[in-house]
């Protein structure tokens, strides 16, 4: 069996992570969000891609949950001293990143391959595709009035305004990549996982691409997410602070019903045991197990899991 994995950034490559040590680089695609793309001081920058490329290489650096370990600032330091643009935290290594990608683009080459040409540069040997060769921007409706672009939002304003709902601009357009599309079109697809990310935007900007929901539909493997949400908290990013505002629950049944139509089944942590009654209901199947990943050991019993989980639904 094949299967394709769906990440945003911190929480779905530790899945993703987890899914390489038990899968074989030709078993796993790894499919990453570029709606949170955009250039800066000239850079394409490429936030999931890189999380996803830095967890797998072992380059992350976990105490920031992003960019890559051993990190220095002078760039950024100097920059900021001729009066440029520091907000978007680019490291010295990390930059290294940003100027190869934008030079392999400028020669004419697309996102799909100068990802896999960063990746074999990184020694990484499972496959890492972006979700679109097209550019797609996530755009955050902001309460007060204005929309922003989702870096603006997330990272300069700290995700302090409150949001009213989001868009994706340029995604009418929009073709799936062609590793996406060869991943989905492959006879031996076992699963489609959904890594535990953030369901507004770092997922619903790949499953909103105008092919893949048909797509979805018409394969006969399983499509699975993992919430992200735990105990009504997100471990990671703004999910549960977006979904108060929006006048959802902050529940892992919110996110489930959110997935409705769109996945067969979703993993819950154990701390949302009692939820599973409710999102069987919707007409999806539920799995309760341990979901909070702080060691390899979890990434890689979760994997396991999931995998496993698959296969259950999968003979069904």
């Amino acid at each position: 069996m094949n299967y394709i994995a769906i990440s945003g950034g911190v929480g779905g490559a530790k899945l993703a992570l987890g899914l390489s040590k038990v899968l074989s680089p030709a078993e796993l695609t790894i499919v990453g969000n570029t709606g949170d793309d955009f250039e800066h001081l000239g850079l394409k920058i490429c936030p999931d891609l890189d999380t996803v490329m830095y967890t797998l290489a072992e380059l992350s650096n976990r105490e920031l949950g992003w960019g890559q370990a051993g990190e220095s600032w002078q760039f950024l330091d100097a920059l900021e001293r001729l009066g440029g643009e520091s907000w978007f935290r680019l490291g010295d290594r990390d930059m290294a990143t940003h100027i190869q990608r934008t030079v392999l683009m400028a020669s004419g080459k697309s996102l799909s391959t100068a990802t896999s040409l960063l990746c074999e540069s990184l020694g990484i040997r499972h496959t890492i595709v972006p979700m679109s060769d097209d550019v797609i921007a996530t755009r955050v409706h902001i309460k007060a009035g204005e929309t922003l672009a989702f870096q603006h939002y997330f990272v300069r304003d700290r995700c302090k305004p409150e949001v009213s709902g989001f868009d994706f601009a340029g995604i009418d357009a929009a073709k799936p990549s062609a590793g996406f599309v060869s991943a989905l079109e492959d006879d031996a697809l076992g699963a489609v996982l959904i890594c535990p990310s953030n369901p507004f935007v770092s997922v619903d900007p790949v499953l909103k691409i105008p092919t893949i929901e048909a797509s979805f539909k018409a394969i006969s493997a399983p499509v699975i997410a993992v919430s992200p949400i735990i105990g009504g908290e997100a471990i990671k990013g703004p999910a549960a602070k977006m979904m108060a505002e929006l006048g959802m629950p902050q529940t892992a049944l919110a996110v489930a019903e959110h997935y409705v139509g769109r996945i067969d089944g979703f993993v819950i942590d154990q701390a949302d045991a009692a939820m599973a009654e409710d999102i069987e209901r919707l007409g999806m199947r539920c799995l309760v197990t341990k979901t909070l990943m702080l060691s390899i050991e979890d990434r890689t019993h979760l994997a396991e899991t999931c995998l496993g989980f698959a296969a259950d639904i999968h003979k069904t």
